[in-house]
């Protein structure tokens, strides 16, 4: 297992509030969509820093690391949907009813991404009213995760440099195709893994580097700079980017790259890390899986109930009923205390 870093739990506190207050409506957050591909980077890099220890133990198993990612993700997820199945007979037209009983389908094999992909538009107003319209991210990352362990299963007796080198090719070709997809295919690009695998990829390399490595050999003054560089793309991108910037594209590598250098830079002794390890944010970066599955269900059905207006008193009082929903989820779902009561019952 690798060792706990608490600025990346920073990162994903970042990251989940972006896409929060972007989902909110919240204009200054205009680019908070950039929030995901924050999560993508970060999953790419702690899955695989998981599975290098264990190849490097000799304990890796298939079915060990799909156990794990089940036990993950599924409890909290399919809690999130059973609340939204009253919620959706109370609060739905007709039309919209048979949409969400298609996504909770779509959900439960990790295939909403081609479900929404062929109804509208990620960007689109009416998306607002979809209660789960985020788990296109959740089944991206299932379905990259459910090929990269069979790839490294069947290729890693041909050494790791040559693993190594076949992930950069996929990832700029991955990279290649998202950039022009983003221009001529904007709808596929958005939602597909072939267009996203790279920023997941970004995060398995790292991780590749930091196994062998530990940390970059640098002074601390050039880790403070890069890990600095690093916040600073995020933020830039969170607060500049907007509806009309083509993504995924190359314009994707400035909040991934800037997520990269954190990961890659931000040690201990640099004041980038302190930020992000202090109590508050990684408080709620424990709990952001769980703020993410909970934000858009509770923001979608206010705006049903308030024909689609919600003004900023509702919207921060829905953000704190997330949060406090999202501390009970990962206290007693996440953390598996309800199951391992309901199994020793």
């Amino acid at each position: 297992m690798t060792n706990y870093r608490p600025e990346i739990d920073g990162l994903r506190a970042l990251a989940v509030l972006s896409v929060i207050f972007f989902h909110a409506g919240f204009q200054s957050f205009s680019g908070g969509f950039v929030g995901v591909d924050i999560f993508f980077v970060i999953s790419g890099y702690l899955i695989t820093s998981i599975i290098l220890s264990e190849k490097q133990n000799d304990t890796f198993t298939l079915i060990g690391f799909y156990e794990r990612r089940m036990r993950r993700i599924l409890p909290a997820l399919f809690l999130v949907m059973f609340v939204c199945l009253p919620l959706a007979w109370l609060c739905l037209r007709p039309n919209e009813m048979k949409e969400f009983c298609d996504s909770l389908i779509a959900v439960s094999v990790f295939a909403s991404n081609y479900l929404f992909w062929t109804q509208s538009g990620y960007f689109a107003t009416a998306n607002e009213l979809k209660p789960l319209l985020h788990t296109w991210s959740l089944a991206v990352e299932e379905q990259y995760y459910l090929l990269f362990p069979l790839f490294l299963l069947f290729t890693w007796s041909l050494g790791k440099r040559l693993v190594i080198s076949i992930l950069v090719i996929t990832a700029l070709t991955s990279l290649s195709v998202s950039h022009w997809g983003a221009f001529n295919k904007p709808g596929v690009t958005f939602y597909f893994l072939p267009t996203r695998g790279w920023e997941l990829l970004i995060g398995v390399l790292a991780s590749f580097y930091l196994f062998d490595n530990k940390k970059i050999e640098i002074n601390k003054f050039l880790n403070e700079v890069f890990s600095f560089i690093g916040l600073a793309l995020i933020i830039f991108s969170v607060f500049n980017f907007d509806l009309s910037t083509p993504f995924p594209s190359l314009y994707a590598l400035i909040p991934t790259l800037g997520t990269v250098l954190i990961i890659l830079f931000a040690s201990q002794q640099t004041y980038i890390c302190k930020l992000l390890s202090n109590k508050l944010m990684v408080g709620i970066g424990l709990i952001s899986y769980s703020a993410y599955l909970w934000h858009q269900p509770l923001f979608a059905y206010a705006r049903q109930v308030n024909y689609g207006e919600l003004d900023n008193a509702s919207l921060l009082t829905l953000t704190v009923l997330v949060m406090v929903l999202s501390y009970f989820s990962w206290r007693y779902i996440e953390n598996d205390w309800l199951i391992n009561k309901i199994t020793n019952s």
